[in-house]
């Protein structure tokens, strides 16, 4: 393994990028999103981050269908990116696609600082895993605040 592995790594998943994650990244790049600075595909440790916006120390991450399974890897994965400083969000690939507006108002709101409500969806969206007050019933458990 290289000395870089974790940015060697990075530089892979940013050529292989999700369909969700290109469409999210469209509205996040070159400061599009109110002029926050976020970086893709970003390692902090050993984990590479989907969306990292270091001057609002907020990580988002986009899940799709698989991460259903994994609770415990995203639980401790989110519990080290806190550790390290940062605040974790996590959207359903499928908001990306049907809520995009939406999901950029919640992430511009974190990085202002600001706790958003909840975007409305319609019946059967995604919301907050239901760790949070606010939780939408249809949402998995999942690591890290799940917005929405």
């Amino acid at each position: 393994m290289s000395r870089d592995a974790p940015t060697d790594r990075a530089r892979e998943l940013r050529a292989a990028q999700t369909r969700a994650e290109a469409k999210l990244w469209q509205s996040l790049r070159n400061r599009r999103l109110s002029g926050w600075k976020w970086r893709r595909q970003y390692p902090v440790g050993r984990y590479i981050t989907d969306f990292c916006c270091l001057d609002a120390a907020l990580i988002v991450e986009l899940d799709g269908g698989q991460h259903s399974e994994a609770v415990v890897y995203d639980d401790r994965r989110t519990a080290y990116l806190e550790s390290q400083g940062f605040r974790v969000i996590r959207f359903w690939n499928h908001e990306i696609y049907e809520h995009s507006a939406e999901v950029c108002d919640v992430i511009l709101a974190h990085c202002s600082g600001e706790t958003p409500s909840p975007y409305p969806l319609p019946q059967g969206g995604e919301g907050r895993s239901p760790r949070e007050s606010e939780a939408i019933p249809s949402s998995p458990p999942n690591a890290g605040e799940r917005v929405g």
